[in-house]
């Protein structure tokens, strides 16, 4: 199989980031003057720390109550108050961290592209590769991706034009650095002499990612084919057809 050999370089899911506080800028108190911040014993540090931690556990909790009833029943038929319900608490706590529903859907979907421009980041900067090589691992970790958050990624794509107009630009905008990245890098192999260079890349970038995405459509987590199984297969899939008629 072409994505044979290189399976050992793949590093599994990226790490979990640290999450920015889209929410919690809202709840936040504002911080004192630098003098203030060099005088603070280190009892208030560690209280302070705490708070910001406890901060980002609700945030993530508040989100994974969202993704769970957006996946479960279609971001249009839940309701603030659902949420509310699902995390346990009154729906105007909930206000405290948003202002109206559509924050938790730009939000979910903010944090789906910073996970996956670490997978751009880590394999743009992969070493020993060659063009072809780095496709494959690119569709490999993005396989593994989607197929160990399959709620978030069945939001992305079934909810994503539900956004405002602006928010919906910016997630566009974001997807875009992924297309020209893999287009470059099937320029870069027929140039190479490794692909068929007859065929558009860009037509290419967007059969991959047709392969890449509708996994989560299909993939069964207890299903008799392993995940990892399924990355190599799309890996090769992909490749034989950028590759094509060059062999």
């Amino acid at each position: 199989m072409f994505a044979s050999g290189i399976g050992a370089k793949i590093m599994g899911p990226p790490p979990a980031l640290s999450y920015s506080g889209c929410m919690s800028h809202q709840a936040a108190s504002t911080a004192g003057g630098s003098d203030a911040g060099r005088r603070r014993k280190p009892q208030a540090v560690a209280a302070a720390s705490a708070r910001a931690h406890r901060r980002r556990k609700r945030d993530e909790e508040v989100l994974n109550a969202a993704a769970r009833l957006f996946s479960e029943r279609g971001y249009a038929d839940t309701s603030v108050q659902d949420v509310a319900d699902e995390l346990g608490i009154l729906k105007g706590s909930l206000y405290h961290y948003i202002r109206t529903k559509e924050d938790l859907l730009f939000w979910l979907l903010e944090e789906v592209h910073r996970d996956v421009e670490e997978i751009l980041e880590e394999v743009s900067e992969a070493e020993g590769v060659d063009p072809v090589e780095r496709i494959a691992l690119y569709v490999q970790r993005q396989v593994l991706y989607n197929l160990d958050n399959l709620e978030r990624i069945s939001i992305y794509y079934h909810d994503m034009d539900r956004l405002s107009a602006e928010r919906l630009e910016s997630i566009v905008g974001r997807r875009r650095a992924h297309e020209r990245f893999m287009a470059g890098l099937i320029r870069e192999a027929q140039a190479q002499g490794l692909a068929d260079a007859s065929l558009d890349p860009r037509l290419l970038a967007n059969c991959l990612f047709g392969t890449v995405i509708w996994t989560y459509r299909w993939y069964k987590p207890n299903g008799r084919v392993s995940r990892q199984s399924v990355a190599n297969l799309c890996a090769d899939f992909v490749l034989r057809g950028i590759v094509g008629a060059t062999d």
